[in-house]
């Protein structure tokens, strides 16, 4: 999928590469990445959509082309209801250093009557000061913006406040604050975490929830909004235009 994401891939191709039969192969691929093919397939697509757009002055139209979309139509509703902004409203506020992330989603705002999720992030060693970002989302892939969101400068325990009753899925990735990157879209994720089952909110209840973190790999779903985003609220320098390439506002596994 990472490498022919803009062909018109079927479920039978794709397991056929694998030498199984779709429904088959449809449950071990599930048990693997926690989603189905065909979310994974549009995850990855829009991961690269993504990098199209903060990386070159093609198109809208073009790069929902390149990305496998036969309609722009399609391709902008499946973006703007994963990432939260149209495709050229994404590229203009990155160019500006705008966030995708609202005031309300940061730290720091409880909501009444509400529950919350706290817990230790266990991370590896490593040589480099980290950043952490948690973030909970409503569905196992990490689309749209999340519910709410935490920012740590080194490993401890985070939380995560204003969560209504239901199921939520807790994501954590880890990125190098060595040297401090001012363009979040351009940093690569160390280690990348997330709860093993949904966390479950029932009646406003604070639940602990630790969360181990791991180096990505390429069955990891895409982070569509990027965690590091979260924090990119401030105006960029004016150089940012001429910005070099990197990762696309997207936590790419294995980039």
């Amino acid at each position: 999928m990472w490498e022919r994401f803009d062909e018109p891939l079927t479920l039978t191709d794709i397991a056929d590469t694998a030498i199984l039969s779709k429904f088959y192969f449809s449950r071990v691929f599930r048990t693997l990445t926690g989603t189905s093919p065909s979310r994974f397939l549009a995850a990855v697509r829009l991961c690269m959509a993504k990098k199209l757009l903060l990386e070159t002055s093609v198109s809208v139209t073009d790069i929902s082309i390149m990305v496998g979309y036969n309609s722009l139509g399609t391709f902008t509703s499946r973006f703007t209801r994963s990432v939260g902004v149209p495709p050229a409203r994404f590229r203009l506020m990155s160019q500006l250093g705008m966030s995708a992330a609202p005031i309300a989603l940061r730290p720091g705002n409880p909501t009444a009557h509400r529950g919350s999720v706290q817990g230790e992030i266990y991370v590896p060693e490593s040589d480099h000061p980290i950043r952490i970002y948690v973030a909970a989302f409503k569905e196992s892939i990490p689309e749209g913006q999340p519910k709410s969101c935490d920012i740590l400068d080194g490993s401890g325990r985070y939380r995560l406040v204003g969560l209504p009753d239901g199921q939520w899925s807790i994501r954590v990735a880890v990125v190098s604050r060595r040297p401090v990157e001012p363009r979040p879209w351009v940093r690569q994720p160390l280690f990348i975490g997330a709860t093993q089952k949904p966390v479950v909110i029932c009646a406003g209840a604070c639940v602990e929830a630790d969360i181990m973190t791991r180096p990505p790999c390429s069955l990891d779903i895409p982070i569509l909004l990027s965690l590091p985003e979260l924090d990119g609220w401030q105006p960029l320098e004016a150089s940012v235009p001429n910005r070099s390439p990197g990762v696309a506002a997207a936590v790419v596994p294995g980039a």
